[in-house]
């Protein structure tokens, strides 16, 4: 919404919100952002390193142990090819744009997870915020429902969880879904009210609940765990008495057909619910992009291939019904939607005894970025005949933050002082001109 917009609907206040939710200073802050509209996220996280030469970087006069099984078809788009286990994908390639010459700060897991989510190398002191959390941070969440949304469990045990708060705090940590969202029975509990308990009560709670926090700030306003553990409890008691955030979750409002178009499983409807997530008012959306054969489901060091035989056919499917339904529903020009994995995987295939595997590579990888004002039907960059280098235009893990950033309007410049230093959102990394 302009300036023209919000005067001529009504909001006619300076400070205080108008009957649209809305302060002029409010307005002229998403004006001053760039391009006017606010832009979210919908981030399917490959993890365990998808192979680059087996769905998007195809080299079909490579070596037999280099190219794989796998053949590159046309695409809707002249002149771009992808993997022949993708084809309803192959017909939405005018709906984003690929990297072909990504390469990331780790070439192992956990590590490799944090650095693509936030752009920043690890530290294990000072971690940098998740792009998710920086968005929470400058950008004030207005609708009743959790501003930054994890859909599984995506942390190592070695190392912190990706894209989680970092200095900023707890408070802009997303909100974890560890349910499987395919199951009959799905639900989140957080927004369960018990059936004895009327809004009424809520509110009455609401205002003991204030009145013991200005005891205990008194205390406490020291202490940062206590200024945290308000914004906790203003959020869980916004959300308990919040319908939009109940219904928000409900898969069982989706008609059956376009369920089986994204899939009846765990990545499929979880692609769906992203899309409800972020209709209903969330601003970033994480999905751990397959979890049947573990959390680093596709670190295929052995049988890669009768693994990808299962998984690319989810892929495809759930990737391209929700462009196609973020496009019908006009909301595909202020969604971007990522799917990446932290790394790629070796040229070679190994000759393991369980069957020929790709190892971890992060010298080269590929990512696809479509919706959100992002230029789509592109290719960016490119490698080696074997994928195994980047030839052309080279794009760091900070410079894909860095485009993230961009697109949502977020100042990779701003400072925040933690643990008595001051710390910059993104050190480093460019954005990439070309998809914008």
């Amino acid at each position: 919404m302009n300036r023209r917009e919000f005067f001529r609907m009504g909001g006619l206040t300076l400070g205080a919100l108008s009957p649209l939710g809305l302060s002029l200073p409010e307005v002229l802050a998403n004006e001053a952002s760039g391009s006017g509209k606010q832009i979210n996220v919908i981030f399917m996280f490959l993890q365990g390193g998808a192979s680059q030469l087996d769905m998007y970087d195809m080299k079909p006069d490579a070596p037999i142990e280099v190219r794989g099984k796998y053949h590159p078809i046309s695409t809707n788009v002249p002149g771009i090819q992808l993997s022949d286990q993708l084809p309803k994908l192959s017909q939405c390639a005018d709906k984003f744009s690929m990297i072909r010459s990504m390469h990331s700060f780790a070439n192992d897991h956990g590590a490799g997870d944090v650095d693509i989510m936030c752009g920043s190398p690890r530290d294990k002191n000072m971690q940098a915020p998740g792009i998710g959390a920086v968005l929470c941070k400058q950008q004030k969440q207005l609708a009743p429902v959790p501003p930054f949304v994890h859909l599984g469990d995506m942390k190592h045990p070695r190392h912190s969880a990706p894209g989680y708060g970092g200095y900023l705090g707890h408070a802009f940590d997303p909100f974890l879904v560890d349910q499987d969202v395919d199951s009959p029975d799905f639900s989140v509990k957080t927004f369960d009210v018990a059936e004895d308990v009327d809004v009424g009560r809520l509110g009455g709670r609401a205002h003991l609940l204030r009145s013991l926090d200005q005891f205990q700030a008194g205390r406490e306003k020291q202490l940062e765990f206590a200024r945290t553990q308000d914004r906790f409890t203003e959020q869980a008691l916004g959300l308990a008495t919040s319908p939009k955030a109940k219904k928000a979750f409900d898969l069982s409002k989706e008609p059956a057909k376009l369920r089986d178009a994204y899939g009846r499983n765990r990545v499929g409807q979880g692609m769906l619910l992203a899309r409800r997530l972020v209709e209903a008012g969330v601003r970033f959306v994480t999905i751990q992009g397959y979890v049947d054969t573990g959390i680093y489901a596709w670190d295929h060091h052995w049988g890669i291939f009768p693994h990808l035989d299962q998984q690319l056919p989810i892929y495809d499917a759930s990737y391209s019904a929700l462009l196609n339904d973020l496009d019908d529903r006009g909301m595909l020009d202020t969604t971007l939607v990522i799917t990446a994995g932290e790394f790629g995987r070796t040229p070679k295939l190994n000759d393991n005894k369980r069957g020929p595997g790709r190892d971890h590579w992060s010298s080269c990888f590929s990512l696809t970025m479509g919706g959100g004002g992002v230029k789509t039907g592109m290719v960016v960059g490119a490698s080696d005949k074997y994928a195994a280098t980047p030839t052309e235009r080279p794009v760091s893990v900070a410079d894909f933050a860095a485009t993230v950033y961009h697109a949502l309007g977020l100042d990779p410049n701003a400072e925040v002082v933690a643990k008595g230093r001051r710390m910059k959102m993104l050190p480093e990394g460019s954005p990439v001109r070309e998809l914008f």
